[in-house]
């Protein structure tokens, strides 16, 4: 038995390209981001709750510099290459895209999903893009189970980080 291919990886031209396709054959779309350095469980979580609410799910990823700058020095701990491959190859997730802006708006504003979905690590009232999303006609859910997983704290186990 074969395994499905994984999602594509795509730059956000060619995420448009995917969304519009879905949306011409009357799907929706929900829009997932963050670091994802590393990925745990409450990320796929989060991002299997997420696809359940629309007919495509697309993950914006922040790349290695934007993770060194929420994150500090000595991250990410998984180049940027490699999250996106790891995302991609999840059941759940339909696209990928790395972006290279402070926040996901531009992603946002370029794509238009109709939900922004956030990790419980936000409130509806927190999540920094929620005006974004609300100005063009989306609406922005938290999803995935409680704050429970940290990358950092993950990391920690190591030796050495």
């Amino acid at each position: 038995m074969s395994s499905p291919a994984p999602a594509p990886v795509v730059n956000l031209d060619a995420a448009m390209e995917l969304v519009a396709r879905v949306r011409e054959g009357g799907g929706s779309i929900v829009l997932a981001n963050g670091a994802f350095d590393p990925l745990h469980v409450g990320h796929l979580r989060y991002l299997r709750e997420a696809r359940a609410l629309a007919d495509f799910l697309v993950v914006a990823v922040n790349d290695d510099a934007g993770v060194r700058r929420l994150k500090g020095e000595g991250r990410p701990a998984v180049p940027e290459d490699e999250r996106t491959e790891i995302l991609a190859g999840l059941r759940c997730v339909d696209a990928v895209v790395l972006f290279h802006e402070e926040t996901v708006t531009s992603v946002l504003n370029r794509l238009r999903p109709e939900i922004h979905a956030k990790g419980t690590d936000y409130t509806l009232e927190t999540v920094p893009e929620r005006d974004t999303v609300a100005a063009y006609g989306g609406r922005t859910v938290i999803t995935g189970d409680p704050k429970d997983h940290h990358s950092s704290n993950f990391l920690k186990r190591f030796p050495g980080r």
